[in-house]
Order: structure tokens, then C-alpha cells, then sequence
């Protein structure tokens, strides 16, 4: 009788102390392979496998690519390559960033999805912005179940407050229910059957692992939009599909709608404060020019620059205006 073997298993601030509790609960004869991706810097140490080793029963290791995975075990992804899981094997992606990540949660559930259907288990944490929502959405749709840790019990509620939106999660836990939870669903039968994959996942496991992609491939899963990709400034296209909104651009670049506005808003963020600079600047340079033309017996042109002083500097005091009234600037996913 079939049962679940695979568990995916994403977060982001606050997941490292998170997932030692989760590591400690589960059994020794946990019957299903642990696959699991945090954020994390290109600059990661890649520490997080031997920090959780020994942790509980299970051994935990750092993914390697094209190495065939086994139940009982718990797999790591490694900085800057998104973990995918492809016909048995774990494989290593370096196709473009999404949410600003690579590793990202959502390719991690999508390729579990594709090549476990019913079998998967997704499971979010805590987690700022949404990165794997659109991913646990993926493995509801091919039959599989979903577990969230509780939104009132995170450190960070925005990934799981966004997972509970985009699915119908099977279980919502407090962190230390969340071991056993798994556990408990691992054990039992499957109910589910297996599906058709659609073809945007397929083709968005495909452009994790870095396949090729442009407008062609794009379009076949995606309808053109007029905004443009933050990370190359090319056009992005909307994902056809359920919730969350998403994005992709010609190279491959991936963003939720809330990732792309948080990126939007930095950038505006940024554009105010140059802005701001530069007229700062020009301010005090007419004031230079007005004093050196007063100095010089020119009355009425330093009147003139003096009242361009003026009107520079009430530029200057809306745009810091809308500083400060701009959201935070936007912090970097990861612990």
C-alpha cells in the first residue's frame, strides 16, 4: 500500500530554531525522505546540516546532485542552488533567483509535486514575505497534503498567513505539534491519486534547474504584462493559474506579487533619496551663487537665486516628506 515518502519542508526567519524542534519529533522510522530549504545567502557557510545532525534520530546531510534519496533520511538544500527532486534523485538548479532567493521554497514543492503527486507532504514556517505558498498550492493540486505552522506561533507570520490563503491547508499546528503531525500523516495510506502535472509546473522545474527559457517558453504558461523585472529589466508576464499572483521574465526571474512590490518599494525607496540629494546639492550651490553675487554688488541676481534656493529647498522638504513616510527599506530574506 502506498504511502507518503516525501516531505518538503520551507522557511525563513526564524526556521533554524524552528526546525530543531520539528527534527527532534520525528521518528526514527519515519518512513519518507526530508527534504528541506531555507533562505540563505550565495555566502552561506552551508553550516545548517551539521547544525541539525544529531539533533534527532534521523541523520541530516548536505544535498548533492544527482544523488538518490532514502526514506529516513534528511536532505539540505546548499546555498545558491535551488534543491529539486527529479525522477528519484535530488538535483541542483542554478536557474534564476525567485523571490529574490536561490535557494527558493516554491521550486523545491513544485519538483516534490511533479514527481511525488499524492505521495508529498509540504509543510511551511515561519517566513517573511511569501516564498512557497504558490509551491504548497502545487502540491494540493496534485493530490498531496499540506502542514502550516500556526501564523500565531511564528516568529515571522507572513509565509504561513500567505500558504493558509493560497490552499486548502490539511493541518494548521503550533510548531511543537508539527513533528508529530508529520509523523502521524506519514503512517497513514494514501487517499489521493495520481494526477496529470500541468504544463507551467513542468516548465517552471525546468527553468529551476536552468533549462532554457525565453518568450516562447514564457507565453506558453503566461500572459505578457507592462511591468518590468526588477533583477534584468526585461518584461515580466503573469502566471496563469490559482493565487498568489505571480511573475516571470524571459530570463526566468520569479516573483510573487508581494515580492515584487516589496522590491518596487525599495526602489522607490532608493529613487526618493537620490533624489533628495541631488536637489540638496542644488540648493546649496544657489546659495553659494547668490552670496558670491551679493559680495560682488549684484543685488537681483542673488535675489533670483535666492528665491531658486527657496523653491529647491521646498522640493527637498516634500521628498523627505515622502521618505519618511515610505515604507522600510526591504531586508533581505534569510536569518
Amino acid at each position: 500500500m502506498e504511502r507518503f515518502d516525501l516531505v518538503v519542508i520551507g522557511g525563513s526567519s526564524g526556521s533554524h530554531q524552528a526546525l530543531r524542534c520539528i527534527l527532534a519529533d520525528l521518528p526514527a522510522d519515519l518512513p519518507a525522505a526530508v527534504f528541506i530549504t531555507t533562505h540563505m545567502s550565495a555566502s552561506s557557510n552551508n553550516m545548517l546540516a551539521s547544525m541539525l545532525d544529531g539533533i534527532g534520530p534521523l541523520p541530516v546531510k548536505l544535498a548533492r546532485d544527482g544523488e538518490t534519496y532514502r526514506p529516513g533520511h534528511i536532505y539540505i538544500a546548499k546555498a545558491d542552488m535551488h534543491l529539486l527532486l527529479v525522477d528519484g534523485q535530488m538535483r541542483l538548479g542554478q536557474g534564476p533567483r525567485e523571490n529574490m532567493s536561490r535557494p527558493a521554497v516554491d521550486p523545491l514543492f513544485r519538483s516534490a509535486a511533479l514527481v511525488g503527486g499524492p505521495r508529498t507532504i509540504g509543510v511551511i514556517l515561519t517566513g517573511m514575505l511569501n516564498d512557497g505558498a504558490s509551491g504548497l498550492a502545487a502540491i494540493k493540486r496534485m493530490g498531496g497534503r499540506a502542514i502550516v505552522q500556526d501564523p500565531r506561533d511564528a516568529v515571522a507570520d507572513e509565509m504561513p498567513l500567505a500558504a493558509i490563503e493560497a490552499c486548502d491547508v490539511d493541518v494548521i499546528a503550533e510548531l511543537a505539534k508539527i513533528g508529530a503531525a508529520i509523523a502521524r500523516m506519514a503512517s497513514k495510506p494514501l487517499s489521493g491519486t495520481n494526477m496529470s502535472p500541468p504544463d507551467d509546473l513542468r516548465v517552471e522545474v525546468a527553468i529551476a534547474l536552468d533549462a532554457r527559457c525565453d518568450s516562447r517558453v514564457i507565453h506558453h504558461v503566461a500572459q505578457l504584462s507592462t511591468l518590468t523585472c526588477p533583477a534584468c529589466s526585461g518584461v515580466l508576464s503573469q502566471m496563469h493559474g490559482p493565487s498568489p499572483v505571480r511573475f516571470r521574465c524571459q530570463v526566468g526571474h520569479g516573483y510573487t506579487g508581494e515580492a515584487l512590490a516589496k522590491v518596487k518599494e525599495e526602489d522607490v525607496d532608493k529613487a526618493l533619496r537620490v533624489a533628495l540629494r541631488v536637489i540638496d546639492e542644488r540648493a546649496d550651490l544657489v546659495g553659494r551663487m547668490a552670496r558670491d553675487a551679493r559680495e560682488s554688488g549684484r543685488p537681483a541676481v542673488a535675489e533670483m537665486y535666492e528665491e531658486r534656493g527657496i523653491e529647491y529647498r521646498g522640493y527637498a522638504d516634500t521628498i523627505r516628506k515622502a521618505v519618511s513616510l515610505n515604507l522600510p527599506p526591504f531586508d533581505p530574506p534569510g536569518d
